[in-house]
């Protein structure tokens, strides 16, 4: 059975280098890895990777601002707010010559799972 995957070539400078530098940074980068295969909670991130919770929030919006990271929320029933967060992405490619990056992302795949 083959398998479509899902590429997109990004563009936008701004994007570009959102994605390099969310791809350098070493905790969100664990955060990016450790979601995509199901939608997790931030305390979940955090004690899965061993990544304080401050510090994974603060990631948390700095994927979601580079729009690196799906959100889903619902109200639990003490009417508390409880978000998940996954991966966009599954892969990314950069390739660097003495001209401009190109960046190239593979999508989740998964992610339609739980959107639809």
């Amino acid at each position: 059975m083959q398998e479509l995957i899902q590429t997109r070539e990004i563009t936008t400078e701004t994007r570009k280098q959102t994605i390099i530098e969310c791809i350098a940074d070493k905790y969100a980068k664990q955060i990016l890895k450790n979601t995509i295969n199901e939608p997790k909670s931030a305390l979940k991130i955090s004690s899965e990777e061993g990544i304080p919770l401050s510090t994974v929030y603060r990631k948390l919006q700095k994927l979601h601002d580079g729009k690196l990271l799906a959100v889903s929320g619902s109200i639990n029933r003490d009417g508390k707010r409880y978000f998940l967060y996954m991966s966009k992405i599954k892969e990314v490619s950069i390739h660097c010559d003495l001209g401009e990056p190109s960046v190239e992302c593979v999508l989740n795949d998964r992610l339609q799972q739980y959107v639809d």
